[in-house]
């Protein structure tokens, strides 16, 4: 299931992203680091990028979260 954050193989192969920083938020990911790039990785540049990223990857951390506690309450009620 791919969503308008999670980049193509294509694309991530092009802009040599990582296999570690392949995940939900990946197309966010490309941006940045062109970004940083372009500005010598200056802390006080690309912050709205930064910014957008670590949204995703906080929003990403939740759902899993959540999905990980919905599947505790399901084999907790299971097992009874």
């Amino acid at each position: 299931m791919a969503s308008s954050t999670t980049a193509s193989q294509t694309e991530l192969k092009a802009n040599k992203v990582p296999l570690g920083w392949r995940d939900q938020c990946s197309a966010l990911l490309i941006p940045l680091n062109v970004c940083r790039k372009d500005t010598m990785y200056l802390p006080w540049k690309c912050e709205d990028e930064r910014h957008v990223y670590e949204k995703c990857q906080y929003d990403d951390y939740v759902r899993r979260m959540k999905a990980l506690s919905k599947q505790k309450l399901a084999a907790a009620e299971e097992a009874e």
